[in-house]
């Protein structure tokens, strides 16, 4: 008898209707029902997902980035797919979209404006495609490579090899430097100051000379020199030098840098420094006036 009341106390429990979703009552084992649904859909995904990725789109030649957003489109559709399916097995009936988009309603309406925008935000970056996997982009004062996309943030790996994690909201409400979309080729931009007392055209052979001599520096379009103006003691000179990545172009311009003191110093260019003149004065005398007794 008691283990009669007992079963009967622990059904009413789990049938206790929580809420209603469009007239259907929600129980407790109908919300574990459901998070056993989602728990299988988010584990065949994610070995899906690692099929697709390293078996089958691999086989086409595809770029990374390429690959990463188809993944993760099919990662969605298949989630959406799984919610759809989870919420038909407990009952709720879904077959217009004025559910999801009370879901969303009542999710802004509880401070999660920023979840939903970054949501948009993701799928845009996904589908635009102006920002993708292996991209070397500068957000604020960030720069890095893009290592991942979410649903809610992008990851970057920074020149330190720091992950920092950036709101998708911040690519689209702020300005976004990407180094490489479309065409990938960077300019590097070198000033240098030289003597007035210096010859020209052995400083523009000699800054040429260290571009060219540069195994990462392309070709085409080839290094150039400009003389920039006349500076107070020095000709502002300018080298500039194409590279294939972004990636790295730090080093190469250290590379630069490196072979033109080198050129300099074997053709006598000199680089002057700031000169400023020092005056002293000597103090005038101090009179010292005499009193009387």
């Amino acid at each position: 008898m008691d283990l009669s009341k007992g079963l009967n106390a622990l059904d009413q429990f789990f049938t206790y209707p929580l809420f209603t979703v469009n007239q259907t009552p929600i129980t407790l084992s109908s919300l574990a029902f459901f998070v056993v649904i989602m728990a299988i859909f988010w584990t065949v995904n994610t070995i899906l997902r690692r099929f697709l990725n390293n078996r089958v789109l691999k086989r086409f030649n595809m770029p990374l980035s390429t690959r990463y957003t188809l993944t993760r489109i099919i990662q969605y559709v298949f989630l959406f797919v799984g919610i759809i399916i989870g919420f038909q097995v407990i009952g709720v009936d879904l077959s217009g979209l004025a559910v999801i988009f009370g879901f969303l309603s009542v999710g802004i309406g509880f401070g999660l404006q920023n979840l939903t925008s970054n949501f948009i935000a993701g799928l845009m970056l996904l589908f635009e495609q102006h920002i993708q996997v292996g991209d070397r982009i500068t957000v604020g004062e960030t720069e890095g490579d893009v290592t991942e996309i979410n649903i809610r943030s992008t990851t970057i790996r920074s020149l330190n090899n720091i992950a920092i994690v950036v709101p998708n909201s911040e690519f689209i409400s702020s300005t976004v430097t990407n180094w490489s979309h479309g065409d990938p080729k960077t300019r590097l931009e070198i000033d240098v100051g030289v003597s007035y007392n210096s010859d020209l055209e052995t400083v523009i052979q000699c800054l040429e000379e260290a571009a060219k001599e540069n195994p990462l520096v392309l070709r085409h379009p080839h290094p150039e020199v400009l003389h920039l103006g006349f500076g107070d003691s020095s000709w502002n000179m300018r080298l500039w030098a194409w590279v294939d990545s972004p990636q790295g172009r730090r080093r190469i311009q250290s590379e630069i840098h490196c072979a033109i003191v080198k050129k300099f110093r074997t053709h006598n260019v000199e680089i002057p420094f700031p000169q400023r003149d020092l005056h002293v004065r000597t103090p005038l005398p101090i009179p010292i006036s005499s009193t009387g007794a």
